[in-house]
């Protein structure tokens, strides 16, 4: 395998690994999937894994852009889109095929489950889902990862030309009004004008318009480390103080009342920490992590050894990812969503899961190079880079 790109942020991949590590043994079912999920707090990995990417995507295609100009950075995002799209296409179809006939073959109630749509309307599902449309559970990540590769380059221009404040402002603003319905207001626009064969709910857990806030900001973090007048993240010792004061509560919290903080008798309060509208509270509970990530992240990193398992994984986080699904879906079809089976079935099962993944990882980096590794130019003076925001969040 290729040494690992000198201009790659090892302690990055190893953060994204770890959270590749957390998602898929969230979504393997064993004995540590409840209490592995979230924790460090009322933030799942996806979150992290969502802000990470969209780090490295900011200061990748930055970089381009910086270097070789807009075009060619609009020109990276579409190929990295297209890329993604024909994984979260490829892993479809083997929903639609392969975990299909073993599901319905063994009779697996949580495969059935996982695909109902697809069973009562096969077309539309497929046409749906190659569409972007249609989101079976577990599959509903991709896709917008695929739209927010696709908008990502007239928002870094837009940041990059005019500064970040706009950008961060009108994120904020769609952010807010995802808590009050605005995916189910759009969907019922769209529905209007074209007719939609599938439900609501079938069309993705998270929201988009929520979630785009996360890749915002961290297209806003990365793309200004590319600029050498860019101040570091630093941040005041009152608002580390309340950050640790934020983590600690929601630490606790989550791991003395569980993954739901206020119980099933009170939904509407749960819904101010709601994963798939990414709520209010959620939204505090990351930023409380991320700065404290921030802040003493190096030195953590300095002290401990180097998971270079981690480093792998978070490399290659895209066939990693892909692969993960495949190994849980295989997991769920012949096994089934128990999380009761005897420990040494959830051993050999990990392993056999992350052998794989390591595998899947190396094979990766050995076959592909990413846009990072291109060579330095001179940077073509296409607009000036705008100072970036004050690093308080």
């Amino acid at each position: 395998m290729p040494n690992t790109p000198s201009t790659r942020r090892w302690e990055i991949d190893a953060v994204r690994g770890l959270m590749l590590v957390l998602m898929t043994v969230t979504h393997l079912p064993t004995r540590i999937t409840m209490p592995l999920g979230q924790p460090f707090g009322f933030v799942s990995a996806a979150e992290g894994f969502v802000l990470l990417s969209a780090y490295m995507a900011g200061m990748v295609y930055g970089r381009v852009a910086v270097r070789r100009g807009v075009a060619d950075m609009r020109r990276a995002f579409w190929r990295r889109a297209l890329k993604i799209y024909a994984c979260q296409a490829a892993t479809l179809l083997f929903l639609f095929t392969v975990i299909t006939f073993i599901g319905i073959q063994a009779d697996e109630p949580a495969i059935k489950g996982l695909l109902t749509f697809y069973l009562a309307k096969p077309l539309e599902a497929l046409v749906g889902g190659l569409l972007l449309v249609y989101e079976p559970p577990l599959l509903d990540i991709l896709p917008i990862y695929v739209l927010f590769m696709l908008a990502s380059p007239w928002v870094m221009a837009s940041g990059l030309r005019h500064g970040w404040a706009p950008v961060l402002g009108v994120s904020v603003v769609l952010w807010f009004l995802a808590q009050f319905g605005l995916s189910q207001w759009f969907y019922d626009a769209m529905n209007a004008v074209v007719q939609n064969p599938i439900p609501f709910h079938e069309t993705g857990t998270f929201s988009m318009w929520g979630w785009q806030f996360l890749w915002v900001l961290g297209l806003w973090m990365g793309a200004s480390r590319n600029d050498p007048q860019s101040p570091a993240f630093q941040f005041p010792r009152w608002a580390v103080a309340v950050a640790v004061a934020l983590a600690v509560v929601g630490f606790v919290w989550r791991h003395a009342i569980g993954q739901v903080p206020f119980g099933d008798a009170n939904p509407q309060w749960n819904l101010f920490f709601d994963k798939w509208q990414l709520g209010p509270f959620r939204v505090l509970n990351l930023f409380a992590l991320l700065v404290l990530a921030i802040r003493f992240g190096p030195a953590l990193a300095a002290w401990l050894p180097r998971q270079r398992w981690l480093e792998t994984l978070g490399a290659a986080s895209l066939p990693v990812f892909c692969a993960h699904l495949v190994v849980v879906l295989l997991a769920i079809s012949f096994m089934g969503a128990n999380y009761e089976r005897p420990w040494w079935q959830d051993i050999a099962l990990l392993i056999v899961c992350f052998g794989t993944l390591h595998a899947v990882a190396r094979i990766s980096l050995w076959m592909d190079q990413g846009p990072e590794d291109d060579p330095p130019q001179a940077p073509r003076k296409l607009f000036r880079l705008r100072r970036p925001l004050p690093p308080a969040l």
